[in-house]
């Protein structure tokens, strides 16, 4: 099947794991170093759509930049094993706000009297 998608996924094992078991390329990342080699190995390999852990995210914000520039590979921040940190929240948020200029994603939980 050479039309599947294919989709990459960096960040701790225990996260990517469920990644492989779909047919995922997968690379555990620990370290700033590790998480940007395997963004560029992926985006080498012309894998459009990986997922990475907010926790690797953190850690390579300029391999991260670099590839929001590029329409040839999305980077999309997913919770860790410990759940989510707001980050991948925040990301959305800011690109809705580059893109339309306004925040729609106001956060729901406050109180309006």
């Amino acid at each position: 099947m050479a039309d599947k998608l294919r989709m990459g996924a960096v960040g701790e094992a225990d996260v990517i794991l469920a990644f492989k078991a779909i047919g995922a390329m997968t690379i555990p990342a620990v370290t700033a170093d590790e998480v940007t080699q395997a963004l560029h190995r992926l985006s080498r390999d012309k894998v459009p759509l990986i997922f990475i852990t907010e926790a690797a995210a953190r850690m390579a914000p300029e391999a991260i930049s670099r590839y929001e520039q590029t329409p040839d590979t999305a980077v999309i921040p997913i919770p860790g094993i410990g759940g989510s940190d707001g980050y991948g929240t925040q990301r959305v948020r800011e690109n809705v706000i580059k893109a339309i200029g306004a925040d729609i994603l106001i956060k729901q939980d406050r109180n309006e009297e």
